[in-house]
């Protein structure tokens, strides 16, 4: 019996020094391939560092001949490659809207080289802002939406929306070209304003980009660019081998126009398309809020919804309207919000948003509360 005891615990002490052995084999042969790894990773940003062959940014010359202008466009490179992530989120969403800016490019006659600048404005999103005001794929502030033709209003804000921005931004562009006659010059404009380049040519003397004294995020501005536009056109050159399955697509939708008499509920426009509310603000992301206002617009549905979409609007919006007395609810005497809330089940945030209500409003009996979110027809 003793021998047996013997026998087992030898076994086991046999048992835990091979799995000791293994966990240090194991060990050793991941530390061996993280410095691999590594290694790997440098050799993939020197070799981004070596710039062969003449490069230029809309046909222009980018001078990489002269150590200063090398080293900031290594240096944007660098600090691009070194998130892979982003790199990658920037190629999969370009592929869903590079058609759209191509396609008013071309219609514009203007350098193909200009679809790169919303990517270093806002990663190609729409919701972007900056602590400046600044929105929208083209990060237009709107002083400069409105002057070249964006809505830009409590309900609406055409610089989320790709198509106005992206008209907007080249007819702007276009200006800054005939104002300075280069495109990068155009390119260092359309970051810090015009009044401030042309200040910075009179007081130095000169207008070659390359050696103007400016902002820090100006001189960084065009060498991002053209860093976007080497990665982007030709990613596999930094190692990034994507699929075609990788990329996002562009949604299939279209665009229909639509003469609203009264303000129409979101969730109206999106039941008309056969679609989820999200669905249409996620489409039309210049929509800010539940409601769109009057008035003849345009709006993006997905295609497969287009046929008998106008007709089923103004089915849903007649029976809005012969619905609407039910979407009220009168006031009693002893009502506050929070007892109408529990008693109607809507969210006191929610009434308060349907009858334009803050902090401060009063409740009186015989007042009208909008309880659904048809009355934002109202």
């Amino acid at each position: 019996m003793k021998k047996m005891c013997v026998a087992s615990q030898a076994g086991k002490i046999l048992l835990i020094l091979t799995g000791f052995l293994l966990h240090v084999t194991l060990t050793d042969v991941r530390s061996a391939e993280q410095p691999s790894q590594a290694i790997s990773e440098i050799d993939r940003l020197l070799s981004a560092c070596r710039i062969s062959g003449p490069i230029d940014f809309c046909g222009e010359p980018v001078p990489v001949h002269l150590p200063d202008v090398r080293e900031r466009l290594e240096k944007e490179l660098l600090l691009m490659l070194a998130d892979s992530a982003q790199v990658i989120l920037w190629l999969k969403r370009f592929n869903r809207y590079r058609p759209v800016i191509e396609t008013h490019l071309k219609e514009a006659g203007l350098p193909d080289d200009l679809k790169y600048i919303p990517v270093v404005e806002s990663a190609l999103l729409p919701l972007a802002g900056s602590p400046k005001g600044a929105m929208g794929h083209w990060q237009f502030i709107t002083d400069t939406g409105q002057r070249y033709g964006l809505t830009i209003s409590p309900d609406i804000d055409e610089r989320r929306n790709l198509t106005a921005s992206t008209r907007s931004a080249l007819r702007y562009l276009q200006f800054l070209y005939q104002e300075f006659e280069s495109w990068t010059l155009a390119a260092a404009a359309y970051n810090m304003g015009e009044d401030g380049l042309k200040t910075e040519i009179f007081f130095q003397n000169s207008r070659d980009f390359y050696d103007l004294h400016l902002f820090q995020e100006t001189q960084r501005y065009v060498l991002r660019i053209v860093a976007v536009k080497l990665i982007l056109g030709n990613p596999q050159n930094y190692g990034y081998r994507l699929l075609p399955s990788d990329y996002y697509l562009p949604e299939q939708t279209v665009q229909v126009t639509i003469d609203l008499k009264r303000p129409t509920p979101v969730l109206i426009l999106a039941q008309a398309a056969q679609t989820s509310f999200k669905t249409i603000r996620d489409l039309n992301s210049e929509i800010r809020g539940y409601v769109l206002p009057d008035g003849v617009r345009q709006i993006t549905i997905p295609a497969a919804s287009a046929d008998g979409f106008n007709s089923r609007l103004q089915t849903l919006m007649t029976k809005l309207v012969s619905e609407q007395n039910s979407s009220v609810y009168i006031v009693q005497k002893g009502d506050n919000l929070t007892r109408i809330s529990e008693q109607l089940g809507i969210p006191v945030r929610a009434l308060m948003t349907l009858n334009r209500m803050n902090g401060k409003s009063v409740l009186r009996p015989g007042d009208k509360l909008f309880i659904s979110p048809m009355a934002l027809a109202e």
